[in-house]
């Protein structure tokens, strides 16, 4: 022993060059020993098995360490003779001025991520509320009831008390005796038309030089053929211009080359006269007129007493700005837009998805709200006082539901498990549930009774939080049980009864949109959203009508079906003529028509009707300039025709197309 060590003037032994080595039970022992609560120590700069440099040994440790291990001798105290140690110098109120000049000890390590892990657990779980640590009680976080945290729980029943909706007017009886167009204008007027007319003449003028001549009656016969189109679908849309498949109603109005070009042509702003700014801000400026026309429209409508929150999806597959992709919906492709409506499907308000900053501007009070919570708080803001709004697991936070008590509005829907908070250690677990019958249920509510979460047990656990519903009073439903192949009755909670009825809305316009969508095969963002925003006017206009049918209608009178209804918009605006600027259409037609002297190209026939035999007789015809042959690989002219086929064949003793032709 005294090879290895050497005594200085206080008799303590010193190392020479061995670093100090303890296990990590000896180093917890040790800190057991320490006077005082260590809970706040910080390690995280220190390496030294010892943390208090005045620290003595007791003879017991004394003892116990020498009949240790040769590994683990006695605990020499610091010096500043120590090697493979930390120089400390100690001030007079006993803090630590050290600085390391040898290895860090493994246990301190281990020690340093423990603790560190242990205050990461503490700060960012939200799920351990009703465990009181000292950590967690010494001080409260801001925000914690904001985020949930600090709501206790308990297993009572909902007790609601809520604000008394305001009714609106009902203005249901002003629309008496309308006719389709007259719903269709609540939503595309007349000035709209103009509107896209004007801009369409002026962005072609300045791009190609070359003008238009778009009339505000193109428009809308071009919005009419699009309807017509979609309502008698053909695989293509040159289909519609063929001479055995073509449709008057369209063919009448304007030329195959000429809807094309309309249709490559329509603008809704001028893009010159949009400022460098909002084009930054807004990324749907390009149709932006025409959005808030169609928005105009649906906050016309009166609110009801109950709205739904959901998300839609506009498929579009081409370049356009902040495209999605939603995996679990019917077109997950496209662009994504937040629509409210009521229970019957008439959409009252939507906002197009551009961004958490797009929403931020447009919302009081956004700071630490999520994108849930932005939109929910964008699309209530036209609801009145009192209104229940119903929205999936997306939107729903207890945070958001807060929010909207303070405004007199009360949400409900589904909910994830880890938003619950402290909620979740109320409630069964899934496996509890599993185990019981199909069915069961479990209520906790909030201490003043104004916010309740319930779990039902279908056919896997469902989630569901509200401010309004409860699960009594319960009623039965048939559900499908896939051991015994065959329905079977279960109990069903109120919340979830009610949140079946008044939540799909939206699924409901989406399904009357893709009936019969203007689907037309373009790689215009905007155009696609032009024409889905149109679907969106008609199917509301008919839930409207349908709506008005069954108040104010007789019991004879019978209800126009949607087919029809979009039918009958389309001939009126096909139909419509203004006179004034009538003139121009026809002439803009004339000069495509007179363009490079077009001539009319007659249709080759079917080879059954060209090899007849007997039926084709050849002609002389008097032209001034000769027909180019119509013959495969001829490049001759002629003016013989053949009187059955009308087409133009050569007839020479040293080139007989016609005779190849009819063979």
């Amino acid at each position: 022993m005294s090879a290895n060590t050497k005594e200085d003037s206080s008799g303590s032994a010193i190392h020479k060059r061995q670093p100090e080595r303890f296990s990590l039970q000896r180093a917890l022992e040790l800190f057991e020993l320490i006077d005082g609560d260590v809970s706040d120590l910080d390690v995280s700069d220190n390496d030294d098995p010892i943390l208090d440099g005045n620290y003595q040994p007791s003879p017991q440790e004394e003892s116990s360490s020498e009949d240790s291990s040769d590994d683990e001798d006695h605990i020499p105290q610091p010096t500043d003779h120590s090697r493979g140690c930390k120089h400390a110098d100690y001030a007079d109120n006993g803090s630590w001025t050290g600085q390391e000049t040898g290895t860090s000890s493994g246990s301190s390590r281990t020690l340093k991520r423990r603790r560190q892990s242990e205050e990461i657990e503490a700060d960012s779980s939200e799920d351990d509320l009703e465990e009181s640590t000292p950590r967690q009680t010494k001080k409260k976080k801001k925000g914690d009831s904001e985020q949930g945290r600090g709501l206790r729980w308990k297993a009572t029943p909902l007790t609601p008390n809520l604000a008394e909706y305001q009714h609106q007017d009902e203005t249901d009886l002003d629309r008496h005796g309308w006719t389709p167009l007259d719903y269709f204008e609540q939503y595309i007027d007349r000035d709209l038309m103009m509107t896209i007319a004007e801009c369409s003449n002026i962005m072609s003028l300045s791009k190609s030089g070359e003008p238009l001549n778009m009339t505000t009656d193109e428009i809308y016969h071009f919005f009419g053929a699009c309807i017509l189109m979609s309502c008698i679908r053909y695989p293509t849309i040159r289909m519609y211009w063929s001479k055995a498949l073509k449709i008057t109603a369209i063919t009448d109005k304007f030329t195959r080359d000429r809807f094309f070009k309309l249709r490559g042509a329509i603008k809704v702003v001028i893009d010159h006269d949009v400022p460098e700014d909002l084009r930054m801000s807004d990324k749907f400026w390009k149709v932006r007129p025409f959005l808030d026309r169609i928005l105009q429209g649906c906050l016309s409508l009166n609110r009801p007493d109950c709205a739904c929150i959901d998300k839609q999806m506009i498929p579009f597959t081409g370049a356009c700005p902040y495209r999605q992709y939603l995996p679990m919906k019917p077109n997950p492709i496209g662009v994504k837009n937040f629509v409210c409506s009521t229970s019957d499907g008439i959409v009252l308000d939507f906002e197009l998805y551009q961004g958490t900053g797009s929403l931020i501007g447009k919302v009081e009070e956004p700071e630490g709200l999520g994108l849930g919570c932005l939109v929910i708080d964008r699309l209530c803001q036209t609801l009145h006082r009192g209104t229940k709004v119903y929205c999936d697991r997306f939107f729903t936070t207890i945070k958001g539901a807060q929010r909207m008590m303070e405004k007199d509005l009360y949400m409900t829907g589904t909910i994830m498990n880890n938003r619950l908070a402290g909620a979740k250690y109320k409630l069964p677990s899934d496996n509890a549930m599993k185990n019981g019958s199909s069915g069961t249920s479990s209520e906790v509510s909030t201490e003043d009774g104004k916010l309740c979460v319930v779990k039902w047990y279908d056919n896997k656990p469902v989630l569901l939080m509200s401010v309004v519903h409860g699960t009594q009073p319960e009623d039965t439903c048939q559900r499908w049980d896939k051991k015994m192949k065959q329905y079977v009755t279960v109990w069903r909670p109120s919340i979830v009864r009610e949140y079946n009825n008044k939540m799909a809305g939206v699924d409901l316009m989406d399904r009357m949109i893709s009936y019969y969508r203007m689907s037309t095969r373009t790689k215009k963002w905007t155009m696609r959203i032009v024409m889905h925003f149109t679907d969106l006017a008609l199917a509301n206009s008919w839930l409207l009508y349908q709506k008005d049918h069954a108040i104010c209608a007789g019991p004879k009178t019978r209800l126009v079906q949607f087919l029809q209804f979009r039918m009958e918009v389309a001939t009126i605006l096909l139909a419509q003529h203004h006179g004034a600027d009538a003139d121009l259409s026809t002439q803009s037609e004339e000069e495509d028509s007179n363009q490079g002297v077009k001539r009319h190209v007659t249709e080759l026939p079917h080879v059954s009707v060209r090899r007849r035999a007997n039926a084709h007789l050849p002609e002389m015809i008097g032209l001034k300039n000769a027909m180019r042959c119509r013959q495969l690989g001829c490049t001759g002219r002629t003016r013989v025709r053949c009187m059955t086929c009308k087409v133009f064949l050569c007839l020479q003793a040293e080139r007989n197309c016609y005779s190849a032709f009819h063979t």
